[in-house]
């Protein structure tokens, strides 16, 4: 890690520096965690049980595996190799999974939603097939709401991140084993990781976003049951370079077992320097949820300032909803506008996955202005600088509906968000008559969120 002293292996946890590096990382969005099996725990009749175990018993079942013949404890594996054994169709194992997971009804792991609540964390990646740490994240982030976006990788269908992670509007679970279906698409048994695994080193099958993430971040690699090998194998190929070679960025190994690898330990504080062992992958979440938690309430109050909290808009917009128009550069101050509206039940709408043009984007601009109940253009110091830019066409969407109105229909409603001269900005002629309202940093004033109210009311009446 770049200016501060390596993570030096002296015994399975994380000293103060070394947490206080970490959480300062995680602030700065420099830190990706790689989450696996191990944080699985679900709460049972029986008592807690790993994911996996619970669905080598329940598959077992499914297909007719005789459980007594199975060695004891019995794997998912184990389960799929005798069950292929028996002349089954491969095709049939990935299908009862799927169904098992269609009807089960558990709340994601508490370690999952722990991981949820840092909000600082943006990129997910499993290893897991699972749909438990989406739920995790539209629980506690959106209340529920599926506003997470999920990828899943097959070496068939190479997926990658949409942008880079400092570009990233709404959190992302990135499945790099697959994600369940009813088809052979996912790491289920250990020759589908074996596969997996050899074509993530293969240049034309790498998704390349997601990996140049991976090779200049921090990694938490939490709860994963690499063996030793495998272990070796998956830093080398986040990395994509000889781990001996000096690099700016560490990972922390998280799990139940790697601490306990006398040689995989000596392996990488021989030629990992940069990578540190922590003792249980649980313990890990418990106490970075923790310390995350303490840091975030003592600092200052963050975007919002208060109850509202921002809600990442859905990717279609609802009919009649309010458009918001922006630059990207205003994005903090429309997000603090947006959560001031919602927090009211007024239903906004933004664009947070603009390409900068495009025909399907531009369409998509044109259709949710048409049907959109009001449009809110945000003036700013950064419309002022920006001659050119995809806000003005917007804007100019807005004009063009508009000229359809009655003269003394509302539908515009400018919103300046920082002590710029109206009469000298450069907006249409059209806004110049309007009553603009002062917003200053997002921070909607309570008339104006009145007003909006009452306008909904009476056109939904």
């Amino acid at each position: 890690m770049s200016n501060v002293q390596p993570w030096v292996r002296t015994a399975p946890g994380l000293d103060e520096d070394a947490w206080e590096d970490l959480l300062s990382f995680i602030e700065e969005r420099r830190v990706i965690p790689i989450v696996g099996p191990e944080l699985l725990k679900l709460d049972t009749p029986n008592g807690p049980v790993l994911f996996n175990d619970w669905l080598a018993t329940k598959l077992a079942v499914r297909l007719g595996v005789p459980m007594a013949e199975m060695p004891a404890p019995f794997t998912l594996n184990d389960v799929v190799s005798w069950f292929l054994a028996t002349r089954g169709r491969r095709e049939d194992t990935y299908a009862r999974v799927r169904t098992i997971l269609r009807e089960i009804d558990f709340e994601p792991p508490r370690a999952l939603r722990q991981l949820a609540d840092i909000t600082d964390f943006n990129l997910f990646v499993t290893t897991t097939f699972d749909p438990f740490l989406e739920q995790a994240i539209n629980l506690q982030r959106f209340g529920g709401t599926a506003n997470t976006d999920v990828i899943g990788y097959t070496p068939n269908r190479v997926a990658d991140i949409p942008t880079e992670l400092a570009d990233l509007r709404r959190p992302i679970v990135y499945h790099l084993f697959g994600r369940c279906s009813a088809s052979p698409t996912y790491v289920l048994s250990d020759e589908d990781l074996l596969e997996y695994v050899c074509a993530l080193q293969r240049e034309h099958l790498t998704p390349e976003k997601l990996f140049h993430e991976l090779e200049h971040n921090h990694l938490l690699i939490i709860g994963n049951q690499f063996g030793n090998w495998l272990a070796r194998l998956f830093l080398r190929l986040a990395k994509r370079r000889r781990l001996s070679d000096p690099r700016d960025v560490g990972e922390i190994l998280a799990d139940d077992h790697s601490s306990e690898d006398d040689r995989l330990a000596t392996f990488l504080q021989q030629v990992s320097v940069r990578t540190r062992l922590y003792a249980g992958a649980e313990s890990f979440v418990e106490e970075l949820h923790r310390r995350w938690t303490a840091r975030h309430r003592a600092s200052p109050a963050p975007l919002l300032g208060g109850a509202e909290r921002f809600t990442p808009p859905e990717r279609e917009m609802r009919d009649r909803a309010v458009f918001i128009s922006y630059a990207r550069e205003d994005l903090p101050a429309v997000q603090r506008l947006k959560a001031k509206l919602d927090a009211e039940g007024i239903d906004c709408w933004l664009d947070m996955d603009r390409l900068e043009g495009g025909v399907d984007f531009d369409l998509r601009i044109q259709r949710n202005i048409s049907r959109c109940a009001y449009f809110i253009p945000v003036i700013s110091a950064t419309t002022e600088r920006r001659t050119e830019a995809y806000f003005r066409r917007e804007w100019s969407y807005a004009i063009d509906r508009s000229r359809n109105m009655a003269d003394d229909s509302v539908f515009i409603l400018p919103v300046m968000i920082d002590a710029v001269d109206a009469r000298l900005a450069r907006i249409p002629e059209k806004f110049r008559s309007l009553h603009v309202t002062t917003a200053l940093g997002g921070d909607a004033p309570a008339d104006f969120v009145r007003y909006l109210k009452s306008l909904l009311l009476e056109s939904s009446s």
